[in-house]
Parts: C-alpha cells; sequence; structure tokens
C-alpha cells in the first residue's frame, strides 16, 4: 500500500483565467463608464434591462419615431416637388449634362413632365402634386425637405446608406441606434419594431440590423396579418409548466453565464428570451383591432375597396398603438402587390398611382389620429425613400433613379411645419440649396429625441463608431 499523497493543483491557463472573470472585467468596465462624464454618453443600460428607459443629453422634443418607408424611391417632381418648367420643354432633350454613371440603364428618354398636377394647399400654401390628397391636407404640420442626396444610386447601397448610415452591409441600423441610446419605455415588446406591408427592401434583413450593438437592439419583425408574429400563442394550455420551463431556461442560462467569455451574446439571449416570453400576452392584444371604433377603422382604409390601401392602413393603425405602448421606434415598409415598388422604370403613371393609393389615406390617418391623442407632438414621424427619380424620362414611360436631389418630410415631434427646406435646380434634378445627406437627417433626428449625434458611441473594433461616423449637422431650420 502506497501512503495517500496530495495532488498538486494544476496551474491555471491564462484562458481559464479570463473564462472565469468574465463577468468581473464586464463589471470592472460598467464601473468605469459610471464613473465618466455622464453628459459625453449614453450608457446601455444593463443587459437584464436592456430596454430600460434612459435619459437623453439633453431635453427632447420627441420620444418616439415611425418611420415611413417609401422602398424604390418616389420621384419628387411627381410629388412634392412642383417644376412648372418641366410642362414647357416636355418631350424636347434634356438641357443639363447628366451624370450617366448613375443610370441604371442605357434607354435614356425626353424631358418628362408631372404626370400629376400640382396645387396649393394650408395656410402655408405649400404644393404638393396630385398622387397624395390626402396627405395634402397636413401640409401645415409637416416640414419638406427638397434637397436631400445620396452617395449611392443603387438600391441596396442606398438601403443600407439611409438605414444605417454607411453603404456597406453589417452596420447597426438608426433605430438600434436609438434603442441602444434611450432603451424603450415598454416592458412587453421590443424597442425596435419593422412593421412589414409585405415588401422586405432590397439589402434584406441587414437593413434593420443591429451590427455590432448587442443582438436585443436588432429589430423584430412583425407581419402583416391577425398573427404578426409566429409561434407566440402558447403550445401548452399549463401556464404554470410553462412558467416553470422558463425558470429553468433562465437558471441554467444564468450558471453558463459565469463560466462563458462571452457574455455579451449570452446575456442579449437571455434578455431575447425573456422578452419572447413577454410578447406572447402582449402581441396578440396588440393586434386585435376589435377595440378600435369603426369610425377610426374607416380612417385608416381597413375598409377600402383597394386591398393595398387596406393592408398600409393596418400597419399604420399598429404603429400607433405601438406608440400608445411606448414603443421607441417603428418603421413601416411598403406593401406587396404593387408592381415594383416605387421603382418605375417603365409604367410611372400606374405603379405610382398604385403606390400612393396604398398609403395615402392611411398617412393621413395616422398624423389626424397622433394628433387627436395628444401623441404627434412627442413622435416623429419621417417618410423618405432611398433616392428620387429623374426628370428625363427612361425609354417613354418611366424615370430613373435619382440621387442627386430628391425630398423627404418629417412631421410631428418638434418639427416646424408648414415649411420647406432647401431646393433643385428648375427641373429638379440637382440639389442647388441647402445641400444634405443622410448624416444631417440621421444627426437632426437623434438632435430631436434629445441626443447630440457626436456623443453617441459605441466602440468597435478600436474605434468610438456612431451612426452619422464623422459627419453630420443638425439641421435647425426645420426645428420648431
Amino acid at each position: 500500500m502506497y501512503p495517500c499523497q496530495r495532488i498538486a493543483a494544476l496551474p491555471t491557463t491564462r484562458r481559464d483565467m479570463l473564462r472565469r472573470t468574465a463577468t468581473g472585467f464586464g463589471a470592472l468596465a460598467a464601473a468605469a463608464l459610471f464613473a465618466g462624464d455622464s453628459a459625453t454618453s449614453l450608457s446601455a443600460g444593463t443587459q437584464t434591462e436592456p430596454f430600460a428607459p434612459r435619459n437623453p443629453h439633453f431635453t427632447p422634443k420627441a420620444r418616439n419615431v415611425i418611420f415611413l418607408y417609401m422602398d424604390g424611391g418616389p420621384s419628387q417632381v411627381d410629388s412634392f416637388d412642383p417644376k412648372p418648367i418641366l410642362d414647357k420643354e416636355h418631350g424636347n432633350p434634356f438641357p443639363l449634362d447628366i451624370d450617366k454613371k448613375t443610370l441604371q440603364f442605357d434607354n435614356m428618354g425626353l424631358t418628362l413632365k408631372s404626370l400629376w398636377p400640382f396645387k396649393q394647399h394650408g395656410e402655408s400654401g405649400i404644393p404638393v402634386s396630385g398622387l397624395f390628397p390626402e396627405i395634402a391636407k397636413h401640409v401645415d404640420k409637416i416640414s419638406f425637405v427638397r434637397s436631400m442626396t445620396s452617395k449611392f444610386s443603387e438600391h441596396t447601397f442606398a438601403n443600407y446608406f439611409l438605414h444605417t448610415g454607411h453603404g456597406i452591409q453589417g452596420r447597426p441600423s438608426a433605430g438600434s441606434w436609438v434603442t441602444y441610446a434611450l432603451g424603450s419605455e415598454c416592458r412587453n415588446l421590443p424597442g425596435f419594431i419593422v412593421l412589414n406591408g409585405g415588401l422586405t427592401p432590397p439589402g434584406g434583413l441587414d437593413n434593420f440590423n443591429s451590427g455590432y450593438l448587442p443582438a436585443t437592439y436588432q429589430a423584430s419583425v412583425f407581419q402583416p396579418g391577425n398573427s404578426p408574429v409566429a409561434n407566440i400563442p402558447s403550445a401548452s394550455h399549463d401556464r404554470e409548466l410553462q412558467r416553470r420551463k422558463l425558470r429553468l431556461i433562465r437558471e441554467l442560462d444564468q450558471n453558463y453565464l459565469g463560466q462563458s467569455g462571452d457574455t455579451n451574446a449570452l446575456e442579449s439571449a437571455i434578455a431575447n428570451y425573456e422578452m419572447a416570453a413577454r410578447m406572447q400576452t402582449a402581441v396578440p392584444d396588440l393586434a386585435d383591432l376589435s377595440g378600435e371604433t369603426q369610425a377610426t377603422q374607416s380612417m385608416y382604409g381597413l375598409d377600402a375597396p383597394f386591398a393595398n390601401t387596406q393592408r398600409y392602413g393596418r400597419i399604420c393603425l399598429l404603429a400607433r398603438r405601438l406608440i400608445e405602448r411606448g414603443v421607441r421606434f417603428i418603421e413601416l415598409t411598403c406593401t406587396d402587390g404593387n408592381g415594383d415598388r416605387w421603382d418605375q422604370h417603365s409604367g410611372l403613371r400606374e405603379g405610382h398611382t398604385k403606390n400612393a393609393l396604398a398609403v395615402d389615406q392611411p398617412i393621413a390617418a395616422l398624423i389626424t389620429d397622433l394628433e387627436a391623442r395628444g401623441l404627434l407632438d412627442e413622435t416623429l414621424v419621417l417618410w423618405a425613400g432611398e433616392f428620387g427619380r429623374t426628370p428625363f424620362a427612361q425609354g417613354t414611360n418611366g424615370r430613373d433613379h435619382n440621387p442627386f436631389g430628391f425630398t423627404v418630410w418629417m412631421a410631428g415631434g418638434g418639427v416646424r411645419g408648414g415649411t420647406t427646406y432647401g431646393s433643385t435646380d428648375e427641373f429638379g434634378y440637382k440639389v442647388v440649396e441647402n445641400k444634405l445627406e443622410m448624416h444631417d437627417l440621421h444627426a437632426t433626428m437623434l438632435h430631436l429625441l434629445g441626443i447630440d449625434h457626436e456623443k453617441l458611441t459605441f466602440r468597435f473594433s478600436g474605434r468610438d463608431m456612431r451612426l452619422t461616423d464623422v459627419h453630420g449637422h443638425v439641421v435647425h431650420d426645420i426645428i420648431a
């Protein structure tokens, strides 16, 4: 028999040390952040409550955002930027120099007038085309920016630029930045929700991604219809059994959390599981419109003869209900069945007419409803596509892509209504006054939310990243 001997402990490797102390390092980092100047950055909050409301840099004018994304690029000269000279020059060779590198096809046509007449509306007398008779009733609440530009003339890259401030894949969406900065006032629904009318834009779900931000800040995509989120109803009728399962999953996750070096991904997964559990009761209640009056449903066009008006009307109504519940950032995509989005390289009259018929009444109803409920002043409504269209024809009855000058508009949320900002040349081709790009749009949106766009940063790959990169200026002239 050999005497018992004490077995010496194996030396701790560097990998073991980092794995076992990862949570401690995170606490040290958090302590360093909280000890710093709170006026220079917005902390993301704890991963256990990633959507807890957080204080902005300064007093905000808006608390929430509804982004009405017009997929494909509506024509500015057929909507909100009238150019009378197009009527005079209709059918003649286009007289200005054309940058053919931005054109998608070679069949450049002649000067093409607006296919819809413009009329002045409201006390401000702002002209709007016949495409949008209902939105035209709200011009005194809207600031029209006629000098927006894009760096890209192809849909995918322009969509990334519009949504993330960068023309490449993999960057955080504006909605992710906003919820990272401010959290949400709704505990039972995600802070960033995309109401998909049926069309996912070119570039796909990366337009709504959280990029290098924690995964809890990516968008949750709700589909049209009575069941916007799959598998929300519990498969089990035993509520106590379900609660016990969720409790077990949480305990297992928390136990592993102390051993894993990848705490950020795991904490995000835990937070997302918990959010999914709370959504099981919140989403069915949200999607149930039976409590809305018939007058409200009719105002949004839910009984309209055109099916796409009904579909877009439903998601506009859901957007208002989400605002009432405190969701921070909501994006609405276009409906399907409209041909080729707003991207009419041919068939301009038919395509733009269908698209406008789908969105005009519901958007006007949304503005009316928000105002009636006292929510418009604190809700920023943004209408924008990724670029505009050419004032000359493609072929005989279409318009090509135009990144050099187009119109976006904003309402509510501290915006100075009844105003126009910037201008394009007399043909509506290129900006000649107060040129803006997406960084300026994003900086202004963040400012209205009480966020200094230069101070909202996230350390990634050795650099402080931000939505506006090293660019962007707040457009104070459109702020009330």
